[in-house]
């Protein structure tokens, strides 16, 4: 081979080397950055994602472009995150990856294998809301004629194994009721019907019912902590409505990556979303939707969500759901 071919084999190598070299952190991102919700627009999980990925853009210099990818209970989303090449161009923001787990155990992923948990965007109380019109004053009016009348309720959620479904079907075997469970494509699919009566009462964030509760179009009977929230502090909790400690639902939104992600990139991606979270503009957005931090190392939040998918297996077990 001449020095021309020796060239030419040796810039053909360094090419491919570069190709099959992953991106340092110190360079990432080097384009634009998909953040797929495998939930509608104007649900908990785009909205803050929709906030808080647009700030780490701006601090990276980068757009972080939200991609709505829905259907069977965020799943089909989920898949195509775990999917993407691990190189740091394609992440998952969601809130009920352990919830779907639970109802559809077939997956083409596995939860705890196939992600690498990032960071928690932030958690909301859910609020068990109903229409004015049904007369229910309390939580406990509501559990009375659901025990009087077994099976005779019903119930809306964003859907089949979302995180607003697991906590109407925690809510309901704390209670100790039976209703029967009505999924919707989204939150304000959820919202009209319990707005016009047709469903009797349902759980959701407060930064989808807020307005309406304030405008008198739902009732919030209820909230799903520990603790009152504080943009809405003259509605009780669930454990002050007379249930149990467990009737909780802890509802959060995070980031995950594919796993063999470069760790250098899953620590800066941690990193950025956590000074992201401290700026201003957030900090208040955040508090204005009622959404509260969840400060966690990555070795924290990874064993919270292992937690988190036993906790919803467990969950899925005592209500006796129907996996799909």
């Amino acid at each position: 081979m001449n020095a021309y071919g020796l060239a030419l084999k040796g810039i053909l190598l360094l090419a491919a080397f570069a190709i099959a070299t992953p991106v340092a952190a110190e360079d990432w991102p080097t384009r634009n950055v998909t953040v797929i919700v495998p939930l509608g627009p104007g649900s908990a999980s785009d909205t803050l994602a929709r906030l808080v990925m647009d700030q780490v853009g701006r601090q990276l210099g980068h757009t972080f472009v939200i991609e709505n990818r829905t259907g069977a209970g965020g799943t089909i989303g989920a898949n195509l995150a775990a999917k993407a090449a691990p190189n740091g161009y394609t992440l998952l923001s969601y809130g009920a990856l352990a919830a779907s787990n639970a109802l559809y155990p077939k997956l083409p992923y596995d939860v705890l294998s196939d992600f690498i948990p990032v960071a928690v965007l932030g958690q909301q109380p859910l609020a068990v809301v109903t229409s004015p019109s049904k007369g229910y004053k309390t939580l406990g009016d509501l559990i009375a004629a659901a025990k009087a009348r077994p099976g005779a309720l019903n119930y809306s959620s964003s859907g089949a194994g979302t995180a607003t479904h697991f906590a109407l079907e925690r809510l309901r075997v704390s209670a100790g009721i039976e209703a029967q469970h009505i999924p919707y494509r989204g939150a304000q699919e959820s919202l009209t019907e319990i707005m016009t009566g047709r469903v009797d009462f349902g759980v959701q964030t407060f930064s989808s019912t807020l307005q309406l509760i304030r405008e008198g179009k739902v009732l919030a009977l209820a909230v799903s902590a520990r603790q009152r929230s504080i943009i809405m502090p003259e509605v009780p909790t669930v454990i002050e409505a007379g249930l149990p400690p467990d009737a909780v639902y802890p509802f959060y939104s995070a980031v995950f990556l594919p796993a063999k992600t470069p760790r250098d990139i899953v620590e800066k991606l941690h990193r950025e979303i956590a000074r992201s979270l401290e700026a201003a503009v957030v900090r208040e957005r955040l508090a204005a939707m009622g959404v509260e931090p969840m400060p966690m190392s990555l070795s924290e939040f990874a064993q919270f969500f292992r937690d988190d998918v036993a906790a919803n297996l467990a969950l899925a077990k005592a209500a006796k759901l129907r996996v799909q």
